[in-house]
């Protein structure tokens, strides 16, 4: 499909994604893309420096050029009516059937997720652009093979989008003969035909930003976001968005990606599950880094407690939201007894989360709304959020990187439990699927990321070694791979199995734990098998 000299869609495009893609939209995609793509490369590539920096062992620290934004005063731009109570919210793809579920489940904001929920088949991308286009034309419906029928609510929550990160590319999609950026793509189709309709229904464009590593990201989105306001002819600030902080290189700059994007902010979530993944990536080399069991890195260890902490002070000092981490339990339908000690863990972690000063937090299931609300709305009294309230909490930059756990081992179980989710995840990636029940819960590419990145730093990190004294290494993950296949095997079927995509998921696996070099993102490699 050849549109003009400059765009190509490769994809495949039956008659309604043409809704989508048609010339207006994708000429914007393509102005976005000439006009920033050069950056993204290169700022991808900092990255890389960054890394180098961090091998040599070269610590990151609060930036000295930039003193004057963290000792000067200024505030956010005023955050929208929509966006002020935000006591829970609720994230997931943008498969039809879960979003009418999300939307109608009670939560204030639904985060429509283009990126770690999300697997990026061509289908899966342009039909999330129809069904964010028809939720917010309140026609979007759903009708099961049995017959039952979804539809919204009267009273939905309100609508938030995360596209790709930066990394990632739309390879469907070219601009002058190379792959579009997945982030630009994302925003620009989104922006393209919603954000006016947004604005006649009385809110507006408002996006989630994941995976930045520096103040230069935020500041290369800002750059885009009022690219395209003048394009579409609307005010600068239209747009709002809330920051991941999913990167602890992000950590030290949490002042500096406010004030980049002073004028379209609205707050900055606590991305837990990222934010470990990116320790693992970033640290791997050091000799005296190495992270017990999965189970064991709970938001109470030293390096999780100081960056939510500095998180809360920061944002509420320059007037911004402070939102918590993701309760990624779900319920159990048969399990009273499961659900008993997760659900108590659950308002344990959302009470110390009110208790900090965040304004509101994370679900990934519907039936975990009613948990979490209560706290919410008991511990800020019916305020819309607790903005005023800063703590007087003194993080320094070596709290940021103490990454020492007490009493923190790895050990069999939590070895099989890694494998077992990576490939579970990487099976059902493949297949579409980027959003996961596995183990009671919701599992998407993140956690995928921090299983097979403590598998690859266990068997190549010297003090890798089980709590019994064995050392990790590839003929362990081998036969533990197997095994765990075995097991799969059972609890699916033979015939789900055969039918399944379990052979490619395994060899992405050995591939992400054998191979020497460390593989950046699971999603870019699997992106090869889509």
């Amino acid at each position: 499909m050849q549109l003009f000299a400059d765009i190509q869609v490769i994809g495949q495009t039956p008659p309604a994604y043409h809704e989508i893609l048609t010339p207006e939209a994708l000429a914007l995609a393509a102005k976005l893309q000439q006009a920033f793509g050069g950056r993204r490369r290169e700022l991808l590539q900092r990255r890389k420096e960054v890394q180098r920096r961090l091998h040599q062992g070269i610590m990151p620290n609060f930036l000295p050029e930039t003193e004057q934004v963290r000792t000067s005063e200024w505030q956010v731009a005023p955050i929208p009516d929509d966006l002020q109570r935000r006591w829970v919210e609720i994230t997931g793809p943008t498969e039809r059937k879960m979003m009418i579920n999300a939307l109608n489940s009670g939560a204030d904001v639904f985060m429509a997720d283009l990126e770690d929920a999300n697997t990026p088949a061509w289908s899966n991308v342009v039909e999330g652009q129809i069904n964010l286009r028809d939720a917010i034309d309140g026609t979007i419906t759903f009708t099961n093979p049995d017959g039952k029928e979804y539809r919204l609510n009267e009273q939905a929550a309100l609508l938030m989008v995360r596209p790709r990160g930066w990394h990632l590319d739309e390879k469907h999609v070219l601009v002058d003969g190379e792959p579009m950026s997945g982030s630009l793509f994302d925003f620009g189709m989104y922006f393209f035909h919603n954000a006016r309709r947004l604005l006649a229904k009385g809110t507006g464009p408002y996006f989630y930003l994941p995976k930045m590593e520096s103040h230069l990201e935020g500041r290369l989105w800002n750059d885009v976001f009022v690219m395209a306001q003048n394009e579409l002819g609307l005010p600068i600030g239209t747009i709002k968005v809330t920051v991941l902080l999913e990167h602890i290189l992000l950590s030290f700059e949490i002042e500096e990606v406010l004030y980049e994007l002073r004028d379209h902010i609205a707050g900055i979530n606590a991305g837990r599950w990222d934010y470990i993944f990116s320790c693992i990536k970033k640290f791997r080399s050091q000799p005296d880094f190495l992270l017990p069991d999965r189970a064991q890195v709970t938001m109470t260890v030293p390096f999780m407690r100081a960056y939510t902490q500095l998180l809360v002070q920061t944002c509420h000092r320059r007037g911004a939201h402070a939102m918590g981490g993701m309760a990624a339990f779900i319920p159990s339908r048969r399990d009273a007894a499961v659900n008993e000690v997760a659900l108590t863990k659950v308002r344990e972690d959302k009470l110390r989360e009110v208790n900090d000063g965040f304004d509101g937090t994370w679900v990934a299931h519907p039936d975990l709304v009613p948990v979490a609300r209560p706290i919410f709305e008991e511990g800020l009294q019916g305020r819309a959020n607790q903005k005023e309230r800063i703590p007087e909490v003194d993080v320094k930059a070596s709290d940021l990187i103490n990454f020492k756990i007490p009493g923190g081992q790895i050990t069999e179980a939590g070895v099989q439990n890694n494998v077992s989710v990576a490939l579970q995840y990487i099976e059902a990636w493949l297949r579409g699927n980027g959003a996961v029940a596995i183990f009671n819960l919701m599992e998407d590419a993140a956690t995928a990321e921090i299983s097979r990145s403590q598998l690859w730093q266990w068997v190549h990190h010297p003090d890798g070694k089980l709590n019994d004294g064995r050392k990790v290494d590839v003929p362990m993950i081998r036969q533990i791979i197997q095994e765990e296949l075995a097991k799969i095997q059972e609890m699916v079927g033979e015939k789900a199995f055969t039918n399944g995509r379990y052979a490619d998921a395994e060899k992405i696996l050995d591939q992400l734990v054998a191979n020497n070099e460390y593989p950046e993102f699971l999603t870019v490699i699997a992106y090869d098998y889509i």
